[in-house]
């Protein structure tokens, strides 16, 4: 039988600890494309083309840290000469941010300065708005002295562990309310806040219904510093998935207008806070999987 659900669920059921870190209700997000190592820069022109505007791009390539790094700003370079010019209304200097994940493979702070250095001498640096994750994690020095905002990803499990990246200097946590838990996520998203210290949400490459979980925490976060108003969502799916458009026939709410980019945006509607985006509805596709035969 079909539950009836209603009424801005998720946003009643904030627990008060939680409230001020995800009060917001932003009538727009980013939706956040992953631009991997092989992907050509002519994708990447062409997906700012498409109105995206705020994009992850890996750094952080194979090979010894000297090889890396030479990868690392030849890709940057080869960036910034295809789209360092394009403009957008959703930055206070109307460039597009740069969003550099390096999953953990800077070995010293020493080698992401010379990376930094170099962005500065081709005209990237006023760009950058993030680098995520550079070192290992269990690299524990602190890093308050790198002039660029890094962020806290796989290594921020819990809050205490956003906590203490936060003490080593980290000034920005990656959320990801579909893995760590939802409870999780509200504790480090507090955590964070009580820190002045800004998040957004990462994605793991999850199904649509997945990206709404974390669509509903990105819509509530305060903005990212630099940003109009409005919420950050990773979502890759689309990149990766096969199936993709089969998937998200699946999504109890298909039709609303939150649930598909337009130009680089999920607009968040009435009926998106009304019905949670859709996530507590009940799915026929993956409850037939569970049923009993």
């Amino acid at each position: 039988m079909p539950r009836k659900m209603d009424l801005r669920l998720l946003t009643r059921w904030i627990p008060a600890a939680y409230k001020t870190a995800l009060s917001k209700h932003h009538t727009q997000a980013a939706a956040i494309p992953l631009m991997a190592y092989n992907i050509p820069i002519n994708e990447i022109q062409a997906a700012t083309e498409q109105g995206y505007f705020f994009m992850k791009i890996k750094i952080g390539q194979p090979g010894t840290q000297e090889e890396m790094l030479e990868k690392d700003m030849a890709r940057i370079k080869a960036i910034h000469q295809a789209i360092g010019d394009v403009r957008t209304q959703h930055t206070k200097n109307g460039k597009l941010p740069y969003y550099f994940d390096a999953n953990g493979r800077y070995e010293k702070k020493e080698t992401l300065l010379k990376l930094i250095d170099y962005t500065q001498k081709i005209g990237a640096y006023d760009q950058i708005v993030i680098i995520e994750e550079p070192f290992a994690e269990e690299l524990e020095f602190d890093v308050s002295d790198i002039p660029v905002r890094l962020a806290s990803d796989e290594s921020a499990h819990t809050d205490k562990d956003a906590i203490k990246r936060i003490e080593m200097g980290y000034k920005a946590i990656a959320l990801k309310a579909i893995a760590k838990t939802l409870s999780m996520t509200m504790k480090i998203a507090q955590a964070a806040y009580d820190r002045n210290i800004p998040c957004f949400c990462a994605d793991l490459t999850v199904n649509p219904i997945l990206v709404d979980w974390n669509k509903n925490v990105a819509a509530r976060l305060n903005s990212f510093p630099g940003l109009g108003s409005l919420g950050l969502v990773e979502s890759n799916g689309h990149q990766n998935y096969k199936n993709w458009e089969t998937m998200m026939s699946y999504h109890p709410r298909k039709e609303g207008a939150w649930v598909k980019q337009k130009n680089g945006i999920y607009e968040l509607n009435d009926e998106f806070y009304k019905t949670s985006g859709g996530i507590f509805d009940p799915i026929p596709h993956y409850e037939e999987m569970f049923s009993s035969k």
